[in-house]
């Protein structure tokens, strides 16, 4: 008795254990009008080798699961000598009833017409999608464009959910839509349209919830701080930070939980708590230090590390009131920020810029502010960059009004503006 390899590479590669594959065929049983009768002994007898040829019902529902014929999956019809084979009357049945009745031609369609499995490799194949767009906003930021093909990302992982399945993959199907809907959020909240990225918010929860993913949860939490922070409500983005804070991921991986305290940071910092918004950066640098540096971590999250905790602190710094620390953590974010995060280096410089204006440097904070028109030549600037700049001109036009190098700079900036 030899064990049918066919069958068990099938059902690693869809995701299967034995009691899943036998709760997908008696689902499919019962689809076809039969009872459902498959336990995990009948699996283990088709695993083994025990069972080499099915049941006629069990045969076709494996076959719609599989959404290949019983033979590429390893099984062997018995020699009877003088009479036809069996699978041979099968078809010719199957063939009688089509042309006979129509409703028999539904449960008995051809093969090819059926619902194929779902694998790995298909939500491998997804994520691969994700990753794409992911590195598309590293370098031009949040746009329509990259929204619309995320939400397409995140239907065609819901529509897998129809095809045959294990447990197992349909909570990764649901995670992958869940990040795919997340970024279509980020998207919107980047390009500074708030209301379509809270719906994009709040259907990425509910997807996250049913994923029982909390990766995914905290980075829709992480994007409702900074969804409050943009509509100015700094309570509920503190109260957003903490339910990232909360997540399950918090406790196993430093890294999470240090975005999540630095996102809290930033919160405190907008409420004018000082010692709240120091503490929580505090917090955050502890627990990037405990973080594992290369475990295996979704592409949304490869912005985060010591240079964006910089760029974080220094926007805490700035606005609690220390100018100056606020342009030295911008220079350390700089001077460590990888190449490809091209619009999260363009933010970090306009930081720079405000934090030396803040320090009345109003020439060198100009001269500072117009490199981000180059950083961004290529590309259109993104809302949450063009609002950055719009407060770094309110606040040049009040601390330097009469000052020429600043007239220069506003018309650079209005030229700019109607470019972007």
């Amino acid at each position: 008795m030899l064990p049918n390899q066919e069958l068990t590479q099938a059902m690693t590669e869809a995701g299967f254990t034995q009691s899943e594959l036998a709760d997908a065929m008696n689902a499919r049983l019962r689809l076809d009008g039969c009872e459902g009768t498959v336990s995990d002994r009948t699996v283990r007898y088709w695993v083994t080798g025990k069972t080499r040829w099915p049941h006629p019902r069990q045969r076709a529902a494996l076959e719609a699961v599989f959404g290949c014929t019983a033979a590429e999956l390893g099984f062997t019809p018995p020699s009877r000598p003088g009479h036809p084979r069996e699978s041979e009357q099968h078809v010719e049945r199957r063939t009688f009833l089509i042309a006979t009745t129509g409703t028999t031609a539904g449960v008995l369609a051809p093969l090819d017409s059926r619902p194929s499995t779902v694998g790995i490799s298909d939500v491998i194949r997804l994520r691969d999608g994700l990753d794409d767009l992911m590195a598309l906003d590293d370098t031009r930021g949040g746009h329509e464009s990259l929204e619309h093909s995320a939400v397409s990302g995140a239907s065609k992982a819901l529509e897998m959910q129809r095809r045959a399945a294990s447990q197992r993959i349909r909570q990764r199907l649901f995670s992958v839509a869940a990040d795919f809907t997340a970024t279509a959020a980020w998207s919107a909240l980047d390009a500074r349209h708030s209301d379509r990225a809270e719906q994009h918010l709040n259907r990425a929860l509910y997807l996250a919830g049913l994923a029982q993913d909390p990766v995914a949860e905290l980075r829709v939490w992480n994007s409702f701080a900074m969804l409050a922070h943009q509509r100015q409500d700094f309570n509920q983005a503190v109260d957003s930070a903490q339910a990232a804070q909360a997540t399950a991921i918090t406790r196993r991986d430093p890294l999470f939980a240090s975005l999540a305290h630095a996102r809290t940071a930033i919160g405190h910092a907008n409420l004018g708590d000082r010692q709240a918004a120091l503490r929580s950066l505090g917090y955050a640098r502890e627990a990037l230090i405990k973080a594992e540096p290369l475990p295996p971590r979704p592409s949304w999250v490869a912005f985060y590390g010591s240079a964006e905790l910089n760029a974080i602190t220094a926007i805490v710094r700035d606005r609690i009131g220390d100018p100056a620390e606020a342009e030295a953590a911008s220079h350390q974010a700089l001077s460590a920020i990888p190449v490809q995060f091209r619009r999260n280096r363009a933010l970090a410089t306009a930081r720079l810029a405000l934090a030396q204006l803040h320090q009345r440097d109003v020439e060198q904070s100009c001269d500072t502010a117009a490199s981000v028109f180059s950083l961004m030549a290529t590309s259109p600037i993104p809302g949450r960059m063009r609002s950055l700049l719009g407060d770094y001109y309110r606040d040049l036009i009040t601390l330097a009004p009469k000052s020429p190098v600043a007239r220069e700079w506003g018309d650079r900036y209005r030229l700019e503006w109607s470019r972007a």
